[in-house]
């Protein structure tokens, strides 16, 4: 404490702020001075008098007498009152610039005098004009020792319209376009589960596949695909500072990788949500632009999940102009801080779209996806895949913020090859007595009637070259005989047929389908029972999709035990399947993902750290059979031996792959 004072002592023993000033910045930065002394010079140094004033320096204006006549020249000066200095260094510092770039106070009782030239009171530098007054709401600083002062972050002056129908306007694609220079239609293929059926019998769960193939791109079109319209909405709450350069890289990836007729918003949201960046198109300004607003992000507040997706969803609903595609890509690490909690979907519905006031499973639906990214271990995992599943979009689990920028290629990578849209599937049964029983399509919309004889399956927008599959449970009866006349030995199950939307014209086209027959001969050979592994596979996949959703609500119980229990019996029975033990691609990818959720779930710490977003995320996988990241992404090199590999590229397009591998070998690019 002694040598505090004495230091003390000496500091105030300087006569002007700049001698002081930097004498003890010196001394602070020699000897790291500790916040008792800071504290204590504070207070000294409120006590003392400098004698700061205007114009020429008095060491004693108080020694002058008050009858004695001014001299000659400028009017006379005036004394300036102590100033109140803070402890801290940080504030020290602010504190001194504040006071020698904006000393408004200074200069009040100056301001009559507008001939004279106004004067620096430390360091005597003439002014022509008043400076501007200082910020009163300047954050308060951490003491971490840092003499940096504040410096707020540069961001664009935008003010929000009352309506958001300022979109910039593109030109329509569809236009001009001649029908023979579209996009192929898609491909249907069905396989029955065995080719044939005794006549004698009946089959009460007998499966045919359906196989629907979306065409590849067509570069050589001038419009190969449909122009879309994205809305990235990004949480900068305070626990995003350490990771917004990242996140910043991500979104320049996003907006390098969009076509000029494609167009993109942002809206960010901590305690409350802001529309920085209008639907700009992705060319010339409207790219700069965005790169603009996206390099100027800072991260402050809170996390209010539900009011960005409200403002993003405006974005959408209140646009002029309308591509044929839209989507919303969401972005959080944490829990959302200021709106109700739910993980229920039709509540999501209802937070998201306020006007969406029905109940039940016939509530408005979204119009277009809302496709979730959660990472770390802090985010909520549940409410981010309620949101993309009640609004027909993936949730991917990015359990490193390294791995973002390969995860947003994935999705970039399909929504911008959609070659087409709301795709329908129509089965008809083909023969008396053949009854449909279940259409299981994962989260696609199913619909049987007409007592069983028609189905349909709604699988909305494809992307190039992507696939997807179902099974249509049937009841087949025994093979009637008819007295007199020779038995047929085929025997039709159902017609499949179907329709989509062109992706640029919109236009409805047939899709050619194809009918499914089996034979019904009196005896079978030994052929006759050997299952189609296709089949098989997807039986396998359907039954490991329905054991992982019962072990993650096991999980959410706390019956760990009987989760492991159940997943070890599954990956018993997939073993032992004829496409298992052939070797089949998709079944090596379901034995990957039991192992990796029952090692996720021995401990609940486990669980909660990351089981629950890998099992969550992988459940809107198949639901939607679509591509979601999950967990470490795996190099495109490293092939197909690795386990992680096998469940992250699950549903992969090309198209995907190949912007996964664009990131990649972006990210191994030296930076200059």
């Amino acid at each position: 404490m002694k040598i505090s004072l004495l230091i003390c002592e000496n500091l105030l023993s300087f006569q002007s702020f700049p001698s002081f000033f930097f004498f003890f910045m010196l001394i602070n930065l020699t000897f790291s001075l500790p916040p008792s002394l800071l504290n204590c010079f504070a207070l000294s140094l409120n006590q003392a008098q400098w004698p700061l004033t205007h114009g020429a320096n008095s060491k004693n204006p108080s020694s002058q007498s008050s009858h004695s006549s001014p001299p000659p020249g400028p009017p006379p000066t005036t004394q300036l009152p102590p100033p109140k200095i803070p402890a801290s260094p940080p504030l020290l510092l602010h504190y001194f610039q504040q006071y020698h770039h904006h000393p408004r106070s200074v200069l009040v009782s100056r301001v009559a005098s507008v001939s004279t030239l106004l004067q620096c009171p430390v360091c005597r530098s003439k002014w022509k004009d008043v400076p501007f007054q200082a910020p009163k709401n300047v954050p308060s600083f951490q003491r971490s020792g840092s003499l940096h002062a504040y410096v707020p972050n540069a961001s664009p002056v935008h003010i929000e319209p009352d309506h958001f129908s300022d979109d910039e306007l593109v030109p329509d694609v569809s236009q001009g376009q001649p029908s023979s220079s579209r996009p192929h239609a898609i491909t249907v293929k069905t396989l029955p589960e065995y080719p044939a059926v005794s006549a004698s019998e009946s089959f009460s769960k007998f499966g045919v596949l359906v196989r629907v193939l979306a065409p590849p791109l067509d570069n050589t079109l001038p419009h190969h695909r449909a122009p879309i319209d994205i809305v990235n909405v990004l949480d900068v709450s305070g626990s995003m500072a350490g990771k917004l350069i990242l996140l910043k890289r991500a979104v320049n990836f996003i907006i390098q990788n969009l076509g000029p007729s494609d167009r993109l918003s942002i809206v960010t949201f901590s305690s409350s949500a802001r529309r920085i960046l209008p639907l700009r198109t992705m060319s010339g300004s409207g790219r700069e632009d965005a790169i603009s607003v996206v390099n100027s992000l800072s991260a402050t507040g809170g996390t209010n999940i539900v009011a960005g997706l409200r403002k993003g969803v405006r974005v959408l609903e209140e646009r002029r102009q309308h591509n044929s595609v839209a989507s919303i890509i969401l972005l959080s690490d944490g829990c959302d801080t200021q709106s109700h909690s739910t993980h229920n979907r039709l509540e999501y519905l209802k937070l998201i779209f306020p006007s969406n006031n029905a109940s039940g499973e016939e509530s408005r639906q979204p119009t277009f996806p809302i496709h979730t990214f959660g990472f770390g271990l802090d985010h909520d995992s549940a409410a981010m895949h309620a949101i993309s599943d009640v609004s027909g979009g993936t949730f991917s689990f990015i359990e490193s913020i390294d791995i973002l920028q390969d995860a947003f290629a994935r999705c970039i990578g399909g929504l911008t090859s959609i070659v087409a849209r709301d795709v329908q599937l129509k089965v008809r049964s083909a023969s008396p007595g053949v009854q449909i029983l279940s259409t299981p399509s994962g989260r696609h919309k199913n619909k049987i009637f007409d007592q069983g004889h028609q189905a349909t399956i709604d699988i909305g927008d494809l992307y190039a070259e992507e696939e997807k599959e179902f099974l249509v449970f049937l009841s087949i009866p025994v093979f009637p005989a008819v007295d007199g006349e020779e038995m047929l030995e085929n025997m039709p199950l159902v017609d499949v047929s179907g329709f989509q939307k062109d992706s640029v014209s919109t236009d409805t086209v047939e899709v050619e389908g194809e009918r499914v027959e089996i034979r019904r001969p009196q005896f079978l050979s030994s052929t006759d029972w050997v299952p189609c592994l296709e089949v098989d596979r997807q039986r396998n996949r359907l039954l490991v999709t329905e054991t992982i959703a019962k072990t993650q609500r096991m999980a959410e119980m706390g019956d760990l035990k009987g989760a492991q229990a159940l997943l070890a019996e599954q990956l018993s029975t997939l073993l032992s399947t004829a496409s298992a033990q052939a070797g089949d691609d998709l079944c090596n990818q379901l034995e990957a993902e039991l192992k990796e959720t029952r090692k996720r779930m021995e401990t609940r710490e486990l669980y909660e750290r990351s089981g629950r977003a890998y099992v969550l995320s992988g459940m809107s996988s198949h639901s939607w059979q679509r591509a979601a990241t999950r967990g470490p992404s795996m190099p495109i090199s490293s092939g197909g031996n690795s386990d992680m590999r096998r469940t992250t590229t699950s549903y992969e397009t090309p198209s995907m792959t190949t912007m996964v591998t664009k990131s990649q070998n972006l990210n191994l690019a030296p930076r200059e």
